[in-house]
């Protein structure tokens, strides 16, 4: 038996796939949209996928199920409970999936999501201990699934953290304290609050420091778990209806457009996105771009800031189009109109369409701030960073909340944004200035930067 581990940090996501070698035959749960490197795997180890399981219907990010079944004609599958516009193999509580030897009995554990489920590993048919658990979003390392998603379909944080509660007390905690723990997610994803990034644990380590199976009745469970938990970006509802729906698979190769048929698409309501860092970005960009660049946690700011609906045309260093196109498929963002060809030295001798803004350096910052009156510092940070301290006089707008709060924001005085490192601030940056925003700067290294130069007093 092999459990091939995935994991894709842009997404903090992972994706499994089991096989009997023996037998010739694999599983995969939980595929990334991009299966290329689940087909790679089991050429290697010399077996055919049969099966593409999904453990929910995933918010974060679109799955590869349709694309295993459409390449390779793997089949489906999804707990029974679940509800899908395709074909499927329903997996009732408590049945055994067989890959060659290797048993995978289902659990139905819902609680991050109505029809999530997880999955026991156990590596012939005649072991009696699972050798490995796949938690899919009910349990993590360090933490649990959020129960907060599915308020737009009529179920209520209360009522999935109750179930929630009984799948951890009644389906995963009974397990023995040596069955490996793999989650679906790590560090840095919004499905959870306190993610370890530690790949794979045991449920006798979770049992142990895991603060949500702390023994405790259900009532102080619900309130614990559904307190304080972040925003869920808008693309979330948008992503868990591409999983449970038809849909083509993701798109092969992206269009080359000339800087004509650019600024044509644009003017029809193309979205335009630059994806360079954020440094060049900042140098000389097209006017009306967006900045999200590919170095950071590019799919989820995307999923928050770009709208799914309409269409898109990138702006990339050139040999860099296939990778956000990839990356934008794997939330969903299908509608790639194409890129710019040649990227920023398309536009070279046309001033007339480029604009740029200014980093400040910590210490010019605060030459800036005590030499005048009259600008406007606003802090894109998510609300628990700033625990980390402010700049003196800042307005707190998170990033995922600025577009929809530019009212709030004066345009007749310099606005300059901040976040932890500088990232952030120039997606916010961008932002600004497409929306009519004249002098607007931000601070290279952000707060960090700030406090790792504040002057001693």
């Amino acid at each position: 038996m092999k459990i091939e581990q995935f994991f894709l940090d842009c997404l903090a996501q992972d994706s499994y796939l089991i096989a009997d070698e023996a037998a010739g035959v694999a599983i995969v749960v939980d595929p990334r949209r991009d299966i290329d490197i689940y087909l790679e795997v089991a050429e290697e180890l010399g077996v055919t996928i049969t099966h593409s399981v999904l453990t929910h219907f995933h918010a974060d990010f679109v799955a590869g199920h349709i694309e295993l079944r459409d390449r390779i004609g793997a089949k489906i599958a999804l707990g029974s409970a679940a509800e899908a516009d395709y074909e499927f193999v329903g997996l009732k509580d408590g049945e055994t999936l067989h890959v060659g030897e290797v048993r995978v009995q289902v659990l139905h554990t819902p609680g991050h999501t109505p029809e999530g489920i997880s999955l026991l590993v156990f590596e012939n048919a005649d072991a009696e201990e699972p050798t490995a658990v796949l938690t899919g979003d009910t349990l993590f390392i360090g933490d649990v699934g959020r129960p907060d998603l599915m308020a737009s379909v009529g179920v209520t944080a209360e009522e999935l953290a109750s179930w929630l509660y009984d799948s951890l007390h009644e389906k995963l905690l009974p397990l023995p304290d040596k069955t490996l723990v793999y989650p679906g997610h790590g560090a840095g994803s919004l499905c959870g609050r306190a993610l370890s990034d530690e790949k794979v644990s045991t449920m006798g380590e979770q049992r142990q420091y895991n603060y949500a199976l702390a023994p405790m009745d259900k009532e102080t469970f619900i309130e614990l778990v559904t307190a304080d938990q972040p925003p869920a970006p808008e693309y979330f509802a948008y992503d868990a209806g591409l999983n449970k729906s038809e849909r083509p698979s993701m798109l092969a190769a992206s269009e080359a457009m000339t800087l004509e048929e650019v600024l044509k698409a644009v003017a029809e309501g193309a979205q335009l996105l630059d994806v360079r860092e954020s440094g060049s970005f900042a140098a000389k960009h097209m006017t009306g771009a967006t900045n999200i660049g590919l170095n950071g946690q590019f799919a989820s700011w995307v999923g928050s800031i770009l709208d799914p609906h309409r269409a898109i045309v990138v702006v990339a260093d050139p040999g860099e189009e296939e990778n956000a196109l990839i990356r934008l498929g794997r939330v969903g963002f299908d509608n790639v109109s194409g890129h710019l060809d040649g990227g920023m030295a398309s536009l070279e001798g046309r001033d007339d369409l480029m604009q740029s803004f200014e980093r400040y350096a910590p210490n010019t910052l605060r030459e800036e701030l005590s030499g005048s009156a009259g600008r406007t510092l606003i802090d894109i940070r998510r609300t628990p960073e700033l625990l980390e301290g402010t700049l003196p006089g800042s307005i707190h707008i998170p990033l995922d909340e600025i577009q929809s709060r530019l009212h709030e924001i004066p345009k007749d005085q310099p606005v300059t944004v901040y976040c932890a490192g500088g990232y952030r601030s120039a997606v916010a940056a961008s932002i600004l200035q497409r929306e009519g925003f004249t002098d607007v700067t931000d601070i290279v290294g952000g707060y960090s930067a700030w406090a790792a130069t504040e002057p001693v007093a």
